[in-house]
């Protein structure tokens, strides 16, 4: 491999103005696909494998056509202060008023009466009432006019009442981009200029960035014309697209800057420099890849489309860092380095480093840095054992909305009224054992209302409503799930199923439970069998996928204390105080596993290649440590700025993904690669580089070291494109 990147650089650098042709052309078609598509109105839908709720919705569906319904409601919720009740001369009439002033709003065409004796909707302590506002006609252009005239109408009545609006007529647009992301990018660019020293070395990174992240998003937007996707499809393309984009050309940068430096020409250094850090970022890049797209195994769309549009975005990261680079190394020759290392690039002498000397503590001291390190990650990710989660958050996603006040408010007077179970009863002659079903389901714990809503005219199926006491997210509610289920066949002659919005949603959180636990076994599984191929080791790749645990582990921790315990709030824009969404632990495992690896890579690789020149195991730890940890620092750093900035994203998905993703790269760069590694290797020995000789016979060789290229490449023989 280290041959074939290094014709491609040197391919690359020769043929500048064929390989911007190419990327020009690429992108100008992209673009004509994506302006070319007609505008699609059809929003993009999250499928899931078939649970027991599902399968039995579809029977719903099938034995109750008319039980669909697409109406736009509304939910306006009345309390009384004080120790006044609804039916107070005092209060009933102006409850009247607020309701007969809201059928007056335009789209409004009707208004549940709360005082009806046929459905009354009044709390059992008399003070709350709850009614239905139904709309027609409600269209793009006048949804927001029509839910701000409801919102008015409850800030008039807040005068003399708590005055609540519940559910919502239409998804506000967030904004994918904002200051913070700008200033996250402005942040890492300023790392490269430190590192680099050079305004057109860190220059020529980011614009190789931010090609490969255009191009990207071009192909993700091009994709979403024939599939429609969410916002947070294509934020994180870009996130990890723009993230690893920097990273793998800062790699491929540095050792073309230390060839240079060795007095190499222009020309041989780049092949050079693509040929040995250009196989670390392609099988880097590879990991990430192979970890986003085996998110689809989950089965779940929405992980799938995510998975799919960040691995594309990363495999555009890794072709221009191999190809678009070489050409602007070509083009920038020596001015890569500093003015004052351009006279003298070949001068040899290394001056001890910060880094360099915290490399030998930590082989002088390798066991009271590994505790060290493990015990601050342990602290981090304590409050993973607080995680709970959900397949989607009832009230919507902002705790101190209206909209969530009027949820709450509803649950706490009228129990789970607003998420109720259904209960498929089928059999032969149902209506003759519905008493016996509803006598049954009435006994239940938790149950607060029990009503039969539909029998099909053969009498071989029933609907009928569960009204738990619980929120749909409650414990007891899910304990009630599971209860009915497991007396689905004592009553004779008939079958329950439960299904509805709640079932589905607690089958699917228990469902993305079950694919964690699986997907994680894959990506440790994945990691092994990578790090032995990469490292011919069985101990490095051991450490390493116990590393990556630790930071999943603590990436778990961080966005449980900031998204569901509200720690930081007053610096993080998105919603806080809810459950974590069930996917979220996917994605973090998925895309940490990637990250993880090119630290890992990039580390280990460099340690590598000084013990396979003869040093010994501590010397190659120290020696290799102090080769690239430098760089290492400066990816970390960059990835955390970039991810920083998507954290002040006011999408509370994007926000918690850039979180997790940067307290895991800096739990993962700084204390498990640059400490627990090195730790583990000191303690290891010579044992860390131990393979059974049967299965070194069998694994291949793939050079990442790049020993293929001590000898000089034929100047004269280029990658020939047929």
């Amino acid at each position: 491999m280290p041959q074939l990147l290094a014709r491609i650089g040197r391919f690359s650098a020769r043929h500048r103005l064929v390989v911007i042709a190419i990327w020009l052309a690429a992108f100008a078609i992209l673009t004509g696909v994506v302006a070319s598509s007609s505008a699609s109105d059809s929003a993009s839908t999250t499928s899931i494998p078939s649970t027991s709720a599902s399968k039995a919705l579809d029977i719903v569906h099938q034995k109750f056509p008319g039980t669909q319904s697409s109406a736009k409601t509304l939910t306006l919720v009345l309390q009384t202060r004080g120790t006044a009740k609804v039916t107070d001369p005092a209060v009933k009439p102006e409850i009247v008023r607020i309701l007969t002033q809201a059928a007056t709003i335009p789209q409004v065409n009707a208004v549940s009466n709360p005082f009806d004796p046929q459905q009354p909707s009044v709390s059992t302590d008399g003070t709350t009432v709850m009614s239905t506002l139904s709309f027609e006609g409600v269209t793009e252009a006048n949804q927001e006019q029509v839910y701000d005239d409801v919102l008015d109408l409850a800030a008039q009545a807040r005068t003399n009442l708590t005055a609540e609006v519940g559910g919502e007529l239409y998804a506000p647009e967030v904004a994918a981009m904002g200051a913070g992301e700008l200033l996250g990018v402005a942040v890492a660019f300023l790392v490269l200029l430190l590192t680099f020293g050079s305004l057109a070395a860190a220059g020529a990174n980011m614009l190789v960035a931010f090609a490969g992240v255009g191009v990207g998003t071009l192909g993700v937007l091009a994709y979403g014309t024939i599939n429609p996707l969410q916002d947070t499809t294509l934020t994180l393309a870009t996130m990890l697209g723009l993230a690893v984009g920097i990273d793998y050309s800062l790699f491929i940068l540095t050792r073309f800057r230390a060839e240079l430096r060795e007095g190499r020409s222009v020309e041989d250094a780049v092949a050079r420099s693509v040929g040995t850090a250009g196989t670390a970022v392609v099988f880097a890049g590879l990991t990430v890849i192979i970890a986003l797209a085996g998110l689809s195994v989950v089965g779940i769309s929405v992980l799938r489309d995510m998975g799919l549009a960040g691995a594309f975005g990363v495999l555009m990261a890794v072709l221009m860092a191999l190809t678009l680079l070489p050409v602007l190394l070509r083009t920038l020759g020596r001015r890569a380095l500093p003015r004052r290392d351009r006279v003298q690039a070949a001068a040899g002498g290394h001056r001890p480093s910060v880094l360099n000397r915290w490399a030998s503590f930590v082989v002088r001291r390798p066991v009271l840095s590994l505790l060290g390190a493990i015990v601050v990650v342990g602290v981090v990710a304590v409050p993973m054992l607080d995680m709970k989660t959900a397949s989607n958050i009832p009230g919507g996603n902002d705790p101190v909305s209206t909209q969530r006040h009027a949820y709450d408010l509803v649950v706490e007077k009228f129990g789970g009224v607003q998420s109720p179970l259904v209960v498929l009863v089928q059999g032969d002659d149902v209506s003759g054992k519905l008493p016996a079903v509803e006598n049954r389901l009435r006994g239940l714990e938790d149950v607060q209302v029990v009503v039969t809503s539909a029998v099909t005219p053969q009498n071989d199926a029933a609907l009928v409503t569960v009204v738990p006491r619980g929120g749909p997210i409650d414990d007891s509610t899910k304990d009630l799930v599971t209860t009915i289920r497991d007396q689905a066949g004592t009553i004779s002659g008939v079958d329950l199923q439960v299904t509805g919005e709640t079932a589905i949603g607690i089958d699917s959180d228990a469902m993305l439970h079950k694919a964690l636990i699986e997907y994680v076994i894959l990506i440790v599984g994945m990691s092994l069998l990578l790090l032995i191929l990469m490292f011919r080791s069985l101990l490095i790749p051991l450490a390493a996928t116990l590393g990556y645990l630790l930071s999943v582990g603590a990436s778990f921790g961080a966005s449980v204390a900031v998204f569901q315990w509200g720690w930081f709030d007053s610096i993080i824009p998105a919603p806080q105080g809810d459950p974590m969404l069930s996917t979220l632990p996917i994605i973090l495992v998925g895309v940490l596993f990637g990250l993880a690896m090119d630290y890992q890579v990039f580390l280990v690789s460099r340690i590598q290649e000084m013990h396979s020149r003869g040093a010994s195991p501590k010397e190659a730890v120290i020696s290799g440590f102090s080769k690239s940890a430098p760089v290492l620092v400066a990816a970390a750093a960059i990835m955390a700025f970039v991810f920083a900035g998507f954290a002040s994203s006011p999408m509370a998905v994007a926000a918690s993904i850039a979180l997790g993703l940067v307290v895991g790269v800096i739990v993962d760069a700084f204390l498990v690669r640059m400490i627990i590694m090195p730790a583990a290797l000191s303690l290891l020995g010579p044992a860390a580089w131990w393979l059974p000789t049967w299965l070194n016979r069998l694994l291949p060789h793939l050079d990442t070291e790049g020993h293929t290229l001590e000898t000089p490449l034929d100047e004269n023989k280029e990658l020939v494109l047929t």
